[in-house]
C-alpha cells in the first residue's frame, strides 16, 4: 500500500465512493471535521456516494441528511437516492429470502451459541447481521465456510457479520449504480475508500482505492489490499485523503 501523500493522479478524481463506519466516523460518530470535508468536496464539485453495510432502514434516513448524491446499503443490496429505493440484487420474494437467511443464522448459532442478532436486523431486506465483537479470525473463517456450503455469502466489518447472497458485494452494487446513474464517470475517475474486509471488493475492482490507516488491522485477512493508505485512522484518515485531493 502506497502512502496517500505519494498518490498519483489525485486531480483526476471526479467521484468518491466511501464506506461509512470506521472510515467516515470517529468513535462511531460523525464529526464537524467530516462535514467540513464534505463541504469542501461539494465546492470542488466532487460528489460523494456512501457504500455501507448498514441496514436499509438506517440508510434510507441517512441519505436525506448528509450532503451526498446517494447511498448503497447492505453491502450492495440496495441503492437510495432521495426518496427512491432500488433493489440491486436478484430477490423475487423478500419475505422468503429473509426466512432463509434466518435459518442460516440459526445454523451458525448452533455451532457458535454466543452470536447475537444485530439491533438493526429487523430493518434489513437483503442480508442478515449479527455482532462481530468477540469473534476470533478462526471463528469468522469457519462461519464463512458454513455459509458457502449452504450457498450463502458471508462477510464482516468492524461492526457486524453479514449473511447474504453469494453475488452480493459492494463493488458489484456500486458498478450497477454507476452504470445506471453516473455513467459519464470513468472507472479511473472514481476513488473508493474503506477500512475492513467488507470493503475488499472495492479494493479489488477499482484502481484508485484508498484504505484509512485502520485497514492494517485486517491486512493478513485480505487477498486484495487498497492501492493507497492514509497515515491517520477512521474519519481523520478520510479527511487526510480529502486534503490530498483539494
Amino acid at each position: 500500500m502506497i502512502p496517500i501523500s505519494r498518490a498519483a493522479h489525485l486531480n483526476s478524481i471526479r467521484l468518491i465512493a466511501t464506506d461509512m463506519d470506521g472510515t467516515l466516523t470517529i468513535d462511531e460518530k460523525f464529526t464537524p471535521q467530516l462535514l467540513q470535508a464534505f463541504d469542501r468536496l461539494n465546492q470542488a464539485r466532487i460528489p460523494v456516494l456512501i457504500v455501507t453495510g448498514r441496514s436499509a432502514g438506517w440508510v434510507s434516513g441517512l441519505v436525506n441528511y448528509l450532503p451526498i448524491v446517494g447511498a448503497i446499503a447492505e453491502n450492495g443490496g440496495l441503492f437510495y437516492q432521495g426518496e427512491t429505493q432500488e433493489l440491486l440484487v436478484p430477490i423475487e420474494d423478500v419475505k422468503l429470502h429473509r426466512q432463509k437467511l434466518a435459518e442460516m443464522f440459526l445454523e451458525l448459532r448452533s455451532s457458535f451459541p454466543q452470536i447475537q442478532e444485530s439491533h438493526d436486523n429487523a430493518f434489513r431486506l437483503t442480508d442478515w447481521t449479527f455482532d462481530v465483537f468477540g469473534l476470533s479470525v478462526e471463528a469468522l473463517e469457519q462461519m464463512n465456510l458454513l455459509c458457502q456450503r449452504n450457498n450463502f455469502g458471508f462477510t464482516y466489518s468492524n461492526v457486524q457479520c453479514h449473511i447474504k447472497l453469494v453475488e452480493q458485494n459492494k463493488a458489484k452494487g456500486l458498478l450497477k449504480v454507476l452504470e445506471k446513474h453516473f455513467s459519464p464517470y470513468k472507472l479511473e475517475q472514481i476513488a473508493t475508500v474503506g477500512d475492513s474486509p467488507n470493503d475488499e471488493s472495492l479494493f479489488e475492482k477499482f484502481p484508485m482505492s484508498i484504505g484509512v490507516a485502520n485497514i492494517q488491522h485486517y491486512q493478513t485477512q485480505l487477498q486484495h489490499l487498497p492501492t493507497y493508505i492514509t497515515t491517520q485512522s477512521e474519519g481523520l484518515g478520510f479527511c487526510e485523503f480529502v486534503d490530498a485531493i483539494i
